[in-house]
């Protein structure tokens, strides 16, 4: 087998090796833990939510019925996501955490006092740039022709007068800006829900259907393609690390406002996918 064989070749079987992953992780789940939802939220959220409901009356009776519908429908969404690998969650996110705080900061903070920050913005816009066709894709599988075209003219922009896409020229114009679309949205698009809700070592809160989103964002990245795949793994290291690098402070402030961080962490994910299938 040539060398483009074995490059074309090995994105797949990767996906393949994360498929087969799931389905064990799915598997003893399901046999283990049948039936069991996870945990419902703070109590203390819930109660800082009618506190202050109750404490604007006047506001909520002018409110717009449709909007406090869709409050409702998100907290009932919330509350109600399965969680039958509890302990496996439990443990992943314990061991992100300490990752974060042992291994990634101190790593991320070197590579903050060598590469100063605009330097590291151009590079999270290159390889924002390389995302196009998961960006792309999903926008037109969502219906969504005009996003589309507008996320192919942000390629061409930037990949030629801003310079490989170092600099983000097309966000000058405000409908040119980066739309988050991926195949996790396309799915939700769809009407498929999120099944039940996961934390990958590293990659952290995600779902069964947002897993399979990443591996079809998988067989969109461009990065997975272009290199060897010990060099893949370098190039997503190091856009993982330059990202981070851009972020440092926003996990521990939201540790410190959580009562419980898994809990939270887990609900705000939930919302927070929620809104972005709205869009």
């Amino acid at each position: 087998m040539d060398v483009r064989g074995r490059r074309e070749g090995k994105p797949i079987l990767r996906v393949s090796i994360l498929g087969c992953i799931l389905a064990v992780l799915l598997a003893s789940g399901c046999a283990t833990t049948k039936g069991k939802g996870g945990p419902g939220p703070e109590p203390s959220l819930a109660a800082a939510s009618t506190s202050q409901s109750s404490g604007q009356e006047t506001q909520s009776a002018a409110a717009d019925p449709k909007e406090e519908l869709l409050e409702e429908e998100q907290s009932e969404e919330i509350q109600s996501i399965p969680d039958p690998l509890e302990p496996w969650n439990r443990l992943m996110f314990t061991f992100n955490d300490r990752f974060y705080f042992y291994v990634f900061k101190p790593v991320a903070q070197g590579y903050n006092a060598v590469v100063p920050e605009g330097g590291r913005i151009a590079i999270r816009n290159f390889f924002s740039n390389l995302m196009m066709p998961i960006r792309f894709t999903s926008a037109l599988l969502q219906g969504k022709p005009m996003i589309a075209g507008y996320e192919f003219s942000r390629f061409l922009i930037n990949s030629s007068v801003g310079l490989a896409g170092f600099i983000d020229v097309a966000s000058q114009e405000p409908e040119l800006r980066s739309y988050n679309e991926d195949m996790g949205q396309t799915l939700g698009a769809y009407g498929i829900g999120h099944g039940f809700y996961i934390v990958w070592p590293f990659l952290g809160p995600s779902s069964l259907r947002d897993t399979f989103g990443m591996i079809g964002d998988g067989f969109l990245n461009p990065v997975n393609y272009l290199v060897p795949f010990p060099e893949v793994i370098a190039a997503h290291a190091y856009k993982y690390t330059n990202d981070g690098s851009l972020k440092i402070g926003e996990y521990e402030d939201f540790k410190k406002s959580a009562i419980e961080p898994y809990v939270a962490l887990r609900d705000a994910y939930v919302q927070r996918r929620k809104k972005e299938v709205e869009q």
